[in-house]
């Protein structure tokens, strides 16, 4: 570890922390439909969407009829990308002449860009056209995060009606956030990655002649305009194989810090966004602290464990120590250009947001250094989490927080003046289970079928986490990988998209529940016995919530891949 690691690191995190209340401020603006400074030119764009597609912006939806909307709109979206990957080798801007998609791979990244993973079982430079990149994937990224930010947005509103049927409209809050939030922002950040050095074209593949005289092919396209709505919507899914540890991805240390603050930005802001609505930033600011205490916990022992390396070469007389001659530690499937240190900050970043982009390869870390981000995910993704699913997943943890609280003391809980009863313990607690039920389930399949065991190129407990690490993966829609496992197999496209189902909407549905159940509840004033919600008693406590069911659910896979591992590699046994 180095003084310079450890300031980037600090850097990085004083940037987050300082973009949290402005941009929170705006977005509490766009969705609380107040004039913003876009609102002039864009205003009259809004308006017209709501004409042609019959919306009244004014109307209100219930829970049901809400989560109905986002599911037929996610259906549409499935259906859509589906047919353009089945139908691509006659469709348009397709120069590489791409054939069509497999039938199993289509339905996975279908389900995969449609639920905000952008898990990919392919090699997008060799597999996907110009016309699928851009109208299929890009769009998807689009509207699946804001999709997700819609769902937050909705759960807050929850907590601010009283005696209310309603929690906002689907097609508003999509149409806002799209337009207000993520397209000024692509537009503007993906104009200076193409300044700094990233593709943007649709243009043939250029054919080069190396230094020994071969032909290489190198695959460019519009990559600057899915670069950066890959990292703000925290999707993940590259234009290239090996994503942002590819130079046209992410050619310098500075767009590499551009778009890891691009990652957190959103998730981060809307903690702000949360405590505007209710009328409480302390409230915003306590769950922005849960976040960033368990961030830095996980960044810290992953950039330790990278930077100590592996113990066992030790013996064999290889200097494995920083110095100024080597950047030391474990440098194994990272970039020069990035070193260790920003190669533990991105892998922290992105699997604590549900984004999956990589700079490094998370199956060559240390066991430690790769149990952090495994176990990121397998949290839920609410480190920050993906775009609104961190916020909504971060509350319902906190709801489940007040309702122990309440046992505690023996008190009916309260969370911000409404009252937690039985449906919506039982509701969050659904969601969060589902999470743990698929991934564990499908892991344990995946270990005693023929087709699952194909997978893996490692035996022993490094095979077992590369399964675990795809189904924690696919059902926390990060879309990260081991990239060990070779995915793109009937059995594992089917099962790999069904658990990113399963993650998405069967955690979405029963939040939305609690939305509706909250709205229609009145606000409780606030008496001696109220369990403030702000301060660090409470931070502390749903710190502890998260770490003990985390660790509870988990902890007997962790020990049969990353743990057993970690024990070998210090006996001097693994390499």
């Amino acid at each position: 570890m180095t003084f310079n690691g450890w300031l980037q690191i600090a850097l990085f995190s004083v940037v987050i922390a300082l973009l949290v209340k402005p941009f929170g401020g705006y977005m509490t603006r766009v969705f609380t439909g107040e004039r913003t400074f876009l609102s002039p030119v864009l205003g009259p764009v809004e308006r017209l969407f709501y004409r042609l597609s019959g919306v009244d912006e004014k109307s209100d939806q219930n829970w049901l009829t809400y989560a109905v909307s986002m599911l037929l709109f996610s259906l549409v979206g499935f259906a859509s990308i589906y047919a353009l990957m089945r139908f691509q080798a006659m469709l348009p801007f397709n120069p590489a002449g791409q054939s069509a998609v497999e039938e199993g791979l289509a339905f996975n990244t279908a389900m995969s860009f449609n639920t905000n993973t952008n898990w990919q079982s392919y090699v997008p430079e060799t597999t996907m056209s110009y016309l699928v990149q851009m109208a299929g994937l890009t769009v998807h990224n689009f509207v699946s995060a804001a999709t997700g930010i819609a769902l937050a947005i909705a759960l807050i509103r929850g907590f601010i009606r009283r005696s209310a049927k309603g929690i906002g409209n689907f097609w508003v809050d999509l149409t806002r956030c799209t337009l207000y939030v993520l397209l000024p922002i692509s537009i503007v950040v993906g104009l200076f990655f193409v300044w700094q050095g990233m593709p943007q074209n649709l243009g043939a593949y250029t054919e080069a002649t190396t230094l020994e005289g071969a032909k290489q092919v190198i695959a460019q396209g519009p990559v600057a305009s899915q670069e950066v709505i890959k990292m703000l919507g925290t999707n993940g899914g590259g234009f290239f194989n090996t994503n942002s540890a590819h130079p046209f991805e992410n050619p310098n240390a500075i767009t590499n810090f551009v778009q890891i603050v691009l990652i957190f930005s959103i998730g981060a802001a809307l903690t702000n966004v949360f405590g505007r609505m209710i009328g409480d930033q302390r409230q915003g600011w306590a769950v922005f602290a849960v976040m960033g205490i368990l961030f830095l916990g996980g960044v810290v022992v992953a950039y330790w464990a990278e930077a100590a390396g592996n113990p066992a070469f030790a013996p064999l007389g290889i200097d494995t120590a920083a110095s100024s001659l080597q950047a030391g530690g474990n440098m194994e499937g990272k970039e020069v250009r990035f070193g260790i240190a920003n190669s533990a900050l991105f892998a922290t970043v992105t699997t604590d947001a549900s984004c999956g982009a990589v700079n490094s390869m998370h199956d060559s870390f240390t066991p430690l250094g790769g149990l952090v981000p495994l176990f990121n995910i397998q949290l839920g993704e609410i480190i920050v989490g993906g775009v609104g699913a961190g916020l909504y997943g971060m509350l319902l943890f906190a709801i489940l927080a007040v309702f122990i609280a309440g046992l505690m003391v023996g008190r009916t809980p309260e969370y911000l003046g409404k009252k937690i009863e039985a449906k919506e313990v039982k509701m969050a607690m659904l969601a969060i289970l589902i999470l743990p039920l698929s991934i564990l389930g499908f892991s344990a399949i995946a270990t005693v079928v023929a087709a699952g065991l194909a997978g893996p190129a490692n035996q022993g407990p490094h095979g077992f986490s590369e399964i675990l690490y795809a189904y924690t993966s696919a059902t926390g829609n990060n879309g990260s990988a081991f990239a060990g496992i070779s995915a793109n197999t009937m059995f594992y496209n089917t099962t790999i998209g069904l658990a990113m189902f399963i993650g998405r909407f069967l955690m979405i549905v029963p939040m939305v529940a609690i939305a509706g159940s909250l709205a229609a509840k009145k606000i409780v004033p606030a008496s001696a016995g109220t369990f403030p919600t702000h301060g660090p008693l409470f931070v502390g406590l749903v710190v502890g919530v998260i770490l003990i069911v985390g660790g509870l659910t988990y902890f007997p896979a962790l020990a049969l891949g990353p743990l057993v591992e970690q024990v070998a590699m210090n006996a001097g046994t693994l390499f």
